[in-house]
């Protein structure tokens, strides 16, 4: 029921949210699609970063005028919901299953953390992307069907969804940001952490033990852990808080 579509059916039968105004459809100049616009847009991003994409630089990749352009899309917003949308494609939900609810939340939420973490604009962009397209839609849908189905009552659910996407996004555009640094460095990924850790330690190390006696004595754990192992725990602290509202059985 939840499995994910392929990411090449054209979306524009999803009906348009109620504040979206639709210009009056037009030929365009050239056969377009929706799903050539969306695709374009994709390559200007990864490209040129979240900051290139305007309707006048997509048009261009396409060979077009930005004109031709608003017979699919009614603008850059609609645009980057389209974009973020299309990276929903990839991740894929079970059918709920009431005994292994929380295993599968994780799961989903693994995959959507790599969808970020490859499309890492993109994590940017769902910052201020409500869901309305059929892939994001569908993978919300399926999450809240598991949490429901393991007993997690509907508002704390539903508050739990908004959570654990903007947890996703943000570690991932974290990610991103560091991944720049590390380009920009020149050096390889393990050698630009091994400086980086070396250089925090060193100066934690040199901080007045008197003003910080803690930061001094837990630098270790301060220290532990790569990306994924941290974001694997804030995920359980997620999970094991929503799990906390599921009424007890007598």
């Amino acid at each position: 029921m939840f499995e994910s579509p392929n990411p090449e059916v054209v979306v524009s039968e999803q009906p348009a949210p109620p504040w979206r105004t639709r210009p009056r459809s037009r030929a365009p100049r050239q056969a377009l699609s929706q799903q050539a616009v969306v695709d374009a847009a994709l390559a200007v991003i990864s490209r040129e970063g979240l900051g290139g994409l305007s309707m006048r630089r997509v048009a261009q990749e396409l060979g077009t005028g930005p004109a031709s352009l608003y017979a699919h899309v009614s603008g850059r917003e609609e645009l980057l919901e389209l974009v973020v949308d299309r990276a929903s494609a990839e991740i894929t939900v079970p059918e709920p299953d009431a005994e292994r609810w929380t295993e599968q939340v994780r799961d989903v939420a693994r995959q959507a953390y790599r969808v970020y973490a490859t499309h890492t604009e993109l994590a940017l962009a769902s910052l201020a992307t409500i869901p309305t397209g059929p892939n994001a839609l569908r993978v919300t849908d399926g999450l809240l069907a598991i949490l429901r189905s393991g007993g997690v009552p509907p508002q704390p659910a539903a508050w739990f969804l908004d959570r654990l996407f903007l947890y996703i996004a943000g570690d991932a555009y974290e990610g991103a940001l560091y991944a720049e640094k590390v380009r920009a460095s020149g050096q390889d990924r393990a050698a630009w952490w091994a400086r980086m850790r070396a250089q925090l330690s060193g100066y934690y190390r040199s901080l007045p033990p008197e003003r910080y006696p803690h930061l001094r004595e837990h630098l270790e754990e301060l220290m532990a852990g790569d990306g994924d192992t941290r974001f694997d725990f804030g995920l359980d602290l997620l999970i094991q808080g929503v799990a906390a509202h599921v009424p007890r059985r007598e």
